[in-house]
């Protein structure tokens, strides 16, 4: 008889259950997700109007995602602390808070350093959302961990996608909007998560500020964490230095960049996880990565409809990757989801924090093509940490790779 279907687990011999027969306290948080991925694109076609409204230039302005994500990824540390001593649900409204205040206080700013700053705060609530709600919608969701995974990366895809949009419509008339929209639309996930999400078990033991650390002496969460370093700093150039590249109207940055988010959501969903299961998780990764670097040289030394189409194409290469490394860090270690969450994006935000910083420097100091180059190199070395560790993360992710083996005369295909 076959077993019943139990949230966070993957049971051969069950009916598969639809992505989206979930319960209503699932698509609450996915749908806040959607607006928390949406605040990290949001600035990207109003880069250059901020620029000019608060005097400044583009190194400084890049600092609005370099305090984002190292405050993101500081607070990565804390959000298992807090969420295993208040619970997911008080964590979840906490993070919202967070964003809410400090987006309408980035609408304020008079100065560029304001706005840094409160990015800053900005950052550290969305930390403390975004971490917990995968664990929430891990530990919710119909149809075990992968589609938890997949409901998750829709969210991050869809959020990508529409953050430039929003932030191009709002910002057409004032690079201030943009940040008042998010604010007002996190207002109403706080509504959705208060009204549907009930508190989640809390874990039997309390996590402490260095479990996320200790994790990360697993040698696959390393790995995982280590190659991801290096790809979040291509990733981020992408985002964060391709505007100012292009040089266009928010309306025209924005509809490249959502466009972007389109192919990262459709290939982090539909396309993902079919190449998992024909060649295997860590081949999927390794050529993603390769073509991400050819596809950055391409689009630095490119003409300017050149560097528009690379910057798309790199969504669906952006979108794979996303997922594999999700599914990676999530599945590769012992550790608790939460904590093994936790201790890879502590290690990959870094990465996001330093890019939008060092590529305006970069071009600085040398020309517009290299900081191209130097995210190619990161790139590759992603794809030479998979390589190298690869023994070690197949052993460890047996479940990722493409099965062909039989249980109780049903062909089986792990994701």
């Amino acid at each position: 008889m076959p077993s019943e279907a139990v949230p966070g687990e993957d049971p051969f011999n069950q009916e598969p259950v639809s992505i989206l027969r979930q319960p209503k306290a699932v698509w609450a948080t996915a749908g806040a997700s959607v607006v928390a991925f949406m605040g990290i694109g949001l600035v990207d076609p109003i880069l250059p109007s901020i620029a000019k409204g608060l005097d400044a230039t583009p190194s400084q302005v890049s600092l609005l995602f370099t305090s984002y994500f190292l405050i993101t990824a500081v607070a990565m540390l804390v959000t298992g602390f807090v969420s295993s001593r208040i619970g997911g649900r008080k964590t979840l409204l906490a993070g919202l808070a967070l964003v809410v205040v400090f987006a309408a206080l980035s609408g304020t700013s008079s100065s560029v350093a304001e706005l840094v700053g409160f990015r800053a705060g900005w950052g550290l609530g969305n930390a403390l959302f975004v971490s917990t709600a995968l664990a929430v919608i891990v530990g919710a969701a119909a149809g075990g961990s992968s589609a938890a995974i997949l409901l998750y990366e829709s969210a991050l895809g869809l959020g990508m996608a529409c953050g430039p949009l929003l932030g191009a419509l709002l910002g057409d008339a004032s690079w201030r909007y943009p940040f008042f929209g998010t604010a007002a639309l996190m207002a109403i996930g706080f509504v959705c998560i208060t009204a549907f999400l009930k508190e989640q078990p809390r874990p039997a033991r309390k996590t402490s500020l260095l479990d996320p650390v200790k994790a990360l002496g697993h040698g696959g969460l390393a790995s995982v964490a280590a190659s991801a370093f290096f790809y979040n700093y291509a990733f981020f150039t992408i985002l964060a230095f391709t505007p100012f590249v292009l040089d266009m109207t928010p309306y025209k940055s924005g509809a490249v960049f959502f466009a972007w988010g389109l192919l990262l959501a459709v290939f982090s969903v539909l396309v993902a996880p079919r190449l998992q299961q024909r060649f295997g998780s860590l081949k999927v990764l390794g050529a993603s990565l390769v073509l991400l670097a050819a596809d950055l040289v391409v689009l630095g030394y490119g003409s300017h409809t050149t560097a528009i189409v690379c910057t798309i194409v790199s969504g669906a290469l952006i979108g794979m990757n996303n997922t594999v490394y999700t599914e990676l860090a999530l599945g590769v270690s012992d550790a608790p989801r939460p904590v093994a969450s936790a201790g890879y994006n502590f290690v990959r935000w870094f990465a996001a924090a330093a890019a939008p910083y060092l590529a305006p420097k970069i071009e600085e100091w040398s020309n517009i093509h290299i900081p191209f180059v130097v995210a190619a190199a990161a790139s590759v070395l992603g794809a030479v940490v998979v390589w190298v560790r690869r023994s070690a993360l197949t052993h460890e992710a047996e479940e990722l790779e493409p099965k062909h083996a039989t249980e109780d005369g049903v062909t089986v295909f792990a994701n």
